[in-house]
C-alpha cells in the first residue's frame, strides 16, 4: 500500500483532528493551516466541511482508503 500523503498527528480529547503531517512535503500543519491550503487548491483529494461550526478537512469520497484522514 502506498504511504498516505496526509496523516493526523494529534487529536483533541473529543476526537477532532487538530494537527497533520504531509508525508510528501514534510510539512506539519494545524487544522486551520490545512483547511487554508485545501481551500487554495493545494490538496485536490481533500475538501472542507463545516462540522459544528468548525471548518474541518476531510478526504473526498472515493473507493480508496489511501487518502482517508485517520
Amino acid at each position: 500500500m502506498a504511504k498516505k500523503q496526509i496523516i493526523v498527528t494529534h487529536e483533541s480529547s473529543s476526537g477532532r483532528n487538530q494537527k497533520f503531517h504531509d508525508n510528501k512535503s514534510g510539512d506539519d500543519m494545524t487544522r486551520a493551516q490545512l483547511v487554508k491550503k485545501i481551500e487554495l487548491g493545494k490538496y485536490p483529494k481533500y475538501h472542507v466541511r463545516n462540522i459544528n461550526g468548525v471548518k474541518t478537512p476531510v478526504s473526498n469520497p472515493d473507493s480508496s482508503t489511501n487518502n482517508n484522514l485517520d
